[in-house]
């Protein structure tokens, strides 16, 4: 409807832009509540709803097939460690662990970094995907590319896309404006993705475990690992739970991916006891504001010159 409106209705600038706004924030609520349930074959016990359901990140501009392989895969087996978890890497721009390569420039990361957030959805689109299928590595970590059905998926996915998005809009309207409003939905997109994957990893309370350069294995077991390299935030939303498809519970996602997530805020009370019997760290954010201002302490802390 709010591509609808917004591609064949709306003539104010004020009214589009109004739209652009909201179709971004949906496409992002589209990702939280079906495609992220779908991919973890969360949201039906029929494997071919859960493919189906994940199949509409392909529809909104990404690859269902290259997101299991990064995210599915490569994140939830190592959320936060380097050179195994993509979602970490900032292509240099960014420093968020110790272990990657200070530059100069990162000692004002604080104050850049949030128009970089915004840009990430449009890198996605026309730069990221097209990239790993080329190279067959995902963040330097090598994964089958796709064939037959798997990559018509693919190359069909992303023609739908770029002729939904731009072919059927340049009919219309001149290149400049679908350009404007393009780039505001994507940049609404990519700040929101963006806020709430580094809320969740990204913060002063989660760790960034290195391997043991002897064995190149992590010391702690995978549960604990789970929970010591997340955090949860607004967890007592019930808004904030609904639009972002449970992700403010991340801890629990990462304990039971394949659960769908309207169970998180009955399984969070039965983590966190059994965290605080076994002395496990367990971290909530109560605010937004909280976990954003710990992200930007973050930022401050791996950005500044060492003494």
């Amino acid at each position: 409807t709010l591509y609808g409106l917004l591609l064949f209705v709306a003539s104010a600038w004020y009214v589009a832009l109004g739209l652009a706004i909201l179709l971004g924030l949906a496409t992002a609520a589209i990702g939280f509540n079906i495609m992220h349930d779908g991919g973890h074959a969360a949201y039906s016990d029929r494997p071919r709803i859960n493919k189906l359901m994940a199949m509409s990140l392909d529809l909104i501009g990404g690859s269902s097939y290259l997101w299991h392989w990064k995210h599915g895969v490569n994140h939830h087996t190592y959320p936060n460690v380097l050179g195994h978890d993509g979602d970490i890497e900032l292509a240099g721009v960014g420093r968020i662990a110790a272990g990657q390569r200070r530059r100069a420039y990162h000692r004002w990361q604080h104050w850049y970094i949030w128009p970089l957030y915004g840009v990430m959805g449009a890198k996605w689109h026309f730069y990221d995907d097209f990239r790993d299928v080329l190279l067959g590595r995902i963040a330097g970590q090598p994964f089958p590319r796709p064939c037959g059905k798997d990559m018509a998926v693919f190359v069909a996915g992303k023609a739908l896309f770029f002729g939904v998005v731009l072919g059927l809009p340049l009919l219309l309207h001149p290149l400049w404006v679908v350009a404007l409003y393009y780039g505001v939905t994507v940049f609404v997109l990519g700040m929101v993705l963006s806020v709430v994957f580094q809320l969740a990893h990204c913060v002063e309370q989660a760790d960034f475990p290195l391997p043991d350069a002897t064995t190149l294995r992590l010391e702690r077991p995978w549960a604990v690992h789970q929970v010591e390299t997340t955090v949860d935030f607004l967890r007592h939303s019930r808004v904030a739970t609904w639009l972002l498809g449970g992700l403010n519970y991340q801890i629990e996602h990462h304990l039971f991916p394949r659960i769908c997530h309207v169970h998180y805020p009955a399984l969070a009370e039965v983590v966190e006891a059994t965290c605080r019997e076994f002395g496990v760290r367990y971290q909530v954010h109560r605010t937004l504001w909280a976990g954003l201002a710990s992200h930007v302490r973050l930022l401050r802390k791996m950005g500044a010159k060492p003494a």
